[in-house]
């Protein structure tokens, strides 16, 4: 099964007024209390002032007129292509179409062998990229998890050169700083054949944490977002306010501050380059009130991130959000459930590009080599859901069951040969449906157990040549590739 680009939009936990209630009241956030910087923007602050935000440079404060917003938005595009090198998995991010992925900044990994946690590396990062890459259903490679095995200085082109080098799939990341983001740049255009040809199809893009909720622009993020819109790479304008610690306790009112956010981001983009392509990164999440950290497996979460779309929808922009979290520790029950219900919720809400949703454990702490396995498993059946139930003469089937008539079997039945592979969900084979019998014989593996023996099959095939041996040398002579 296909399930790359299905369309959604049949989940809409917001009504159309609630929609246009919330833009309002973010343009009204922007209007009246607008948004703060850290130091060293100095320009972005200059080049918003210009096009006519009310600067309180005294007070540190950036008011943007309800005309700015609405002059700058319409520019971003409303269709964004997220290219692959494999030529298969190309992302076409419009209207309800829909994409799940992998995503985070883990720094510990479940080991493969011992299943205890330890620190991610450098070769983890290849490796899971690896197993993305033979996972039908997981549409793209986020980095992740963070290497924490290597130098600062050499960190953002190594990992962008581990996540090429693993997969063919489209690939995304943060960068560090400026310099990093020039590395990784000059890198990928030696694999597309020069700049020109990697900015015509992008097969890199980058997160930009633009945002510190509430309403604070962060210094880095926006300087390596605004090189993105110079240069052509495609940005995720990635904000996550909590619910009841860097947003509003309800779920409105996060929403509301979000958009704000979200919008002044598109503007500054704009404004920087007219055109630029972007996604709206709205990823509403909520505070554990307990202990106040991230809580990442509520339906709620589901919820709010269905409702980014609808949002994003509303101003004609793309968007990245979030689903398949958990605050499991391990590849249990909990996990399952927390990730099915997130995920599902984000694909029939119609999200264009959901990252997070493949691999993640302790609210984004944990990866986990099975838990790609089984997230793969979690994914196609949602976009299953997606499909939908054809309806056509050969599907209605009359004539089969005037063949095969009352009390009569359709086993044998042709029309069964045909479709038994196609009209029903196959997975990877993570899920068990043997008899008992059948599945003590094969040695009463749990679903953790055989996502692992599937991810163990996966890794000791042969690894695919994404970089030939003379682009890969031309790397290496001039940069310091540790992987």
């Amino acid at each position: 099964m296909d399930s790359k680009g299905l369309n959604g939009g049949i989940y809409q936990p917001l009504s159309p007024e609630g929609i246009e209630t919330i833009h309002d009241a973010s343009l009204a956030i922007l209007e009246k209390t607008g948004i703060t910087y850290e130091t060293g923007l100095e320009e972005t602050v200059s080049m918003l002032a210009d096009a006519g935000a009310a600067v309180d440079l005294e007070a540190g404060r950036i008011r943007f007129p309800r005309q700015l917003i609405q002059d700058q938005v319409p520019k971003a595009p409303s269709r964004v292509v997220l290219y692959a090198r494999d030529g298969k998995n190309d992302l076409d991010l419009t209207e309800d179409k829909v994409h799940l992925g992998t995503g985070g900044a883990a720094v510990k990994i479940l080991d493969l062998e011992t299943g205890q946690p330890r620190s991610s590396t450098l070769k983890d990062l290849y490796q899971l990229g690896r197993l993305v890459d033979t996972l039908d259903h997981i549409h793209f490679f986020l980095r992740p998890c963070i290497p924490t095995d290597i130098p600062k200085a050499d960190y953002d082109v190594n990992m962008f050169y581990a996540c090429l080098k693993s997969t063919g799939k489209h690939v995304m990341s943060g960068v560090n700083d400026e310099e990093g983001l020039d590395r990784i740049i000059d890198m990928a255009a030696m694999l597309a054949g020069g700049e020109e040809q990697l900015t015509a199809k992008p097969f890199i893009s980058v997160i930009t944490s633009f945002s510190i909720s509430p309403l604070k622009l962060c210094t880095q993020s926006t300087r390596i977002m605004q090189a993105c819109n110079r240069r052509g790479i495609p940005v995720a304008l990635s904000a996550a306010p909590m619910s009841g610690s860097t947003g509003p306790m309800t779920m409105a009112g996060t929403l509301a501050q979000l958009h704000a956010e979200q919008l002044a981001g598109i503007t500054i983009c704009q404004l920087t380059q007219a055109g630029a392509p972007l996604l709206y990164g709205g990823i509403p999440g909520m505070a554990n009130m307990a202990t106040m950290g991230y809580r990442g497996g509520g339906v709620e979460c589901g919820m709010m991130n269905a409702a980014i779309h609808q949002l994003s929808a509303h101003i004609q922009v793309p968007n990245y959000n979030s689903a398949g979290l958990t605050d499991a520790k391990l590849p249990d029950a909990q996990a399952g459930w927390e990730k099915a219900m997130t995920v599902l919720l984000g694909a029939m809400g119609g999200s264009n590009y959901m990252h997070h949703s493949a691999g993640m454990l302790e609210s984004m702490l944990t990866v986990a080599h099975e838990q790609f396995v089984m997230d793969d498993e979690i994914i196609g059946m949602a976009c299953k859901v997606l499909k939908g139930i054809e309806v056509d003469a050969d599907h209605l089937a009359l004539d089969v069951i005037d063949t095969v008539g009352p009390a009569g079997n359709f086993m044998m039945s042709p029309h069964t040969m045909k479709y038994m592979r196609s009209e029903y969900f196959q997975g990877n084979g993570v899920t068990d449906s043997k008899s008992r019998h059948q599945w003590e014989q094969g040695g009463s593996l749990d679903a953790r157990e055989r996502a692992r023996g599937i991810a163990r099959k996966i890794l000791e095939s042969p690894e695919t040549p994404y970089i030939s041996e003379e682009i890969d040398q031309a790397i290496r002579e001039k940069f310091n590739i540790l992987l």
